[in-house]
């Protein structure tokens, strides 16, 4: 894929721009949205990244022979999108354990997205460096992504996410305070320094989204070898997810089936991943170094699984979560 300095230079201003925005819009008025803003905005973005899909398969398929970059950047979007949707489940997790005051959470969501962005984007520069110079690389992303799955259908609950060691550790070492002062992480008191409980927030936040960046970015270059599809399909995917937490609320607690839908897709693509590496395989103790004859699976097949997993967990989990609501009450 030909991709000019331009575009790149264009894809990333835009970016920075449109997080400035959300950066600006937060800082001056700390609120909790409407549904009414959360959908204008959510309508937007998700436009936004369909009106970029045809506009790869316009102006880049078109180049190229045999090219699906536009089906690869919907797979991609698609799947860091599922996988933010579970990052915004885990939010709502910390969110809730920590007593975020609700006039806070959209402050501490728009930090916790601009985070995920940061972490994205380093990862996804070292995988493309270990692509390019490491064929071998896809065995242990296809490897990791089956041991991520076979994690997730095991531990659906994340009843760990918003205490983990590092929070732990801050709050038995550090001195802390309950007083909430907005995105103020330090006050002073008597002399000494005290850590904000926004502080402890934004600490869980960073710490899930850098697991979660481990797990997406094998994900994404499971569906894409091309870097500039994987940034934009990661961009895309956090955008609008401030919006999304405010929006559902409860309902993505009824998305009960979330983890395992999550799960098959990480497996799926990973034995993509795996199939792939056979198909271009260079390692000695593997048939001799020479490529094995296996097929691949078509991106138009993986985009189809992808959404039709989709489809099905959503139905599936509202349909089951709404019977035990009935027979509860």
């Amino acid at each position: 894929m030909q991709v000019s300095t331009l575009e790149w230079v264009i894809t990333v201003g835009v970016t920075v721009a449109v997080l400035l925005f959300d950066v600006v819009v937060v800082a001056r008025k700390p609120h909790e949205p409407t549904h009414r803003e959360c959908a204008v905005y959510l309508s937007i973005y998700v436009g936004l990244a369909i009106a970029f899909g045809i506009w790869v398969m316009v102006f880049h398929d078109t180049s190229a022979p045999n090219g699906d970059y536009g089906l690869q950047f919907f797979a991609g979007w698609l799947t860091e999108y599922s996988l933010s949707v579970d990052n915004l489940f885990i939010f709502l997790i910390i969110m809730a354990s920590f007593n975020v005051p609700r006039k806070y959470q959209q402050e501490a969501l728009l930090i916790g997205i601009i985070l995920a962005l940061i972490f994205r984007g380093i990862f996804i520069a070292l995988g493309a460096v270990a692509i390019a110079q490491f064929a071998w690389i896809f065995y242990i992303f296809g490897a990791f992504l089956l041991y991520t799955a076979f994690k997730l259908v095991r531990d659906t609950d994340h009843d760990d996410d918003a205490d983990n060691r590092i929070v732990r550790f801050a709050r038995t070492y550090l001195n802390t305070t309950d007083k909430w002062l907005g995105l103020k992480l330090f006050v002073k008191e008597n002399g000494k320094v005290f850590i904000t409980p926004m502080f402890l927030v934004i600490l869980a936040l960073g710490t899930t989204d850098l697991l979660f960046a481990l797990d997406s970015i094998p994900a994404i270059y499971g569906l894409t070898k091309e870097p500039y599809l994987v940034f934009t399909a990661n961009v895309f995917a956090l955008m609008g997810l401030r919006q999304l937490y405010f929006l559902l609320g409860d309902l993505l607690k009824r998305l009960i089936y979330l983890s395992q839908g999550l799960a098959f897709l990480l497996a799926f693509i990973g034995v993509k991943l795996v199939l792939h590496a056979l198909h271009e395989n260079e390692v000695p103790f593997i048939n001799g170094g020479e490529n094995v004859d296996v097929p691949e699976i078509p991106t138009l097949l993986s985009l189809g699984v992808i959404v039709v997993t989709l489809a099905v967990t959503a139905v599936v989990s509202l349909v089951v979560s709404g019977r035990r609501e009935a027979q509860e009450a």
